[in-house]
């Protein structure tokens, strides 16, 4: 049975002819039968003819619907002319006014529907019952209407329910489409905050491990305590180097299982007194100070103040020079936080803080903007007048909206 549907639904001309000649068959008894009864207007070659032309409107009306409609207005005005009085294929009439309704253009629509409401008073006029009151051939004009708007009613309001199904399954493809645009900014979006934090973690340990081998190697025969503690401190910042980077990189695998105490905690505020003193441990002098009464910050705005001094501390280990000394202010305000890291070295190449850099290069200062935009804060980098260079952020402590 759903073999001959789909067959059906795959041949709709063919099912409209099937039905055409079933209409063409009683039209012709109808016609034949009629002709010569009392009171009925119209002679059998004129009605075979119409009804002939009629049964094609049927059978042709999915398949150009507003020709058909233009052909049988020409059949009903030839009825009015031939004085050849309503019979049964004027069922077509019926047919493809709901077809125009629902699936012609707008203006055969509207075609159909005035000329099917002008159907019956036209017919009234020119076939009218003597035995009948003007009110009653009034009621019979109106009954005689009834049908030919019922079937553009029917036909509009299919065209309206296909259309609103039609809007859904574009709007249900649009969304489908913004989801998985949305998904595929939150995977770049992702994607470039775990490059800033491998570039921050990589960059700050790496480098701190590069001054303490330098420095191993310099004193190795002459001070071995020295050498020995240096290579503890590579030691131990490669471990943390490596537990902060399986904590970076555990979202990259949110499928697998992840073990008690495997990712270490995401670094805070808290933690940048432990930051300095790796530094100073590396050589580099650092200032630190904390201005303001400390309390706790939301996580993102703790993440970033760690890692503006982070890589702050690292640019002034490879651009300050041998010589150089740093400093660091924490400052609590009541909406926000700021932070302030200055050195004394000789400063940044100019084409490193300016517009993020040349062919690739000053990615730290590019991450710690992002960084600061993210939360809502202002970020100021640059040479110092006396020399040096200088990082200046506020954070504030509500996110921007």
């Amino acid at each position: 049975m759903q073999r001959l549907y789909d067959f059906l639904r795959r041949h709709p001309t063919g099912v409209d002819s099937f039905w055409a000649v079933v209409l063409f068959g009683l039209s012709c008894v109808s016609v034949t039968n009629l002709v010569g009864a009392r009171n009925y207007h119209g002679t059998i070659p004129a009605g075979l003819a119409i009804s002939a032309v009629l049964s094609v409107v049927v059978a042709l009306r999915r398949r150009m619907p507003e020709k058909m409609l233009l052909l049988a207005l020409v059949m009903g005005l030839a009825q009015l002319v031939l004085d050849q009085q309503s019979m049964i294929a004027d069922f077509a009439m019926l047919v493809i006014i709901y077809t125009v309704a629902a699936d012609g253009a707008r203006w055969a629509s509207r075609t159909g529907l005035i000329g099917g409401l002008c159907a019956g008073p036209l017919a009234l006029i020119r076939w009218p019952d003597p035995h009948a009151s003007a009110l009653g051939n009034v009621a019979v004009a109106v009954f005689q209407t009834v049908p030919f708007a019922l079937a553009w009613v029917l036909g509009d309001s299919l065209r309206t329910r296909r259309a609103y199904l039609a809007e859904l399954e574009e709007r249900a493809a649009r969304l489908e489409k913004e989801r998985e645009a949305q998904a595929k900014v939150a995977v770049a979006a992702e994607r470039a905050r775990i490059a800033r934090e491998l570039h921050d973690v990589v960059a700050h340990n790496v480098s701190v491990m590069v001054v303490q081998a330098d420095g191993a190697a310099y004193v190795l025969d002459a001070a071995p305590d020295q050498a020995k503690k240096a290579l503890e401190t590579i030691s131990g910042t490669g471990r943390q180097a490596l537990a902060e980077m399986r904590r970076l990189l555990g979202v990259l695998r949110t499928g697998e299982h992840k073990e008690a105490g495997e990712y270490v905690p995401q670094p805070d505020v808290e933690q940048i007194d432990e930051l300095v003193e790796q530094c100073r441990s590396a050589g580099l002098p650092v200032d630190f100070k904390v201005e303001g009464t400390p309390r706790p910050l939301p996580s993102g705005v703790e993440l970033t103040a760690y890692r503006i001094v982070q890589e702050a501390l690292t640019n002034t280990r490879k651009h300050g020079g041998p010589n150089a000394g740093a400093s660091v202010r924490l400052v609590y305000f009541d909406d926000g936080l700021g932070l302030l890291v200055e050195d004394d070295g000789k400063g940044a190449p100019h084409e490193l803080y300016e517009d993020g850099g040349l062919d690739g290069r000053g990615h730290g200062l590019i991450g710690m903007r992002e960084r600061v935009g993210m939360v809502g804060g202002t970020l100021d980098a640059g040479p110092r007048p006396g020399g040096g260079f200088r990082i200046s952020a506020l954070l504030p402590l509500k996110p921007a909206h």
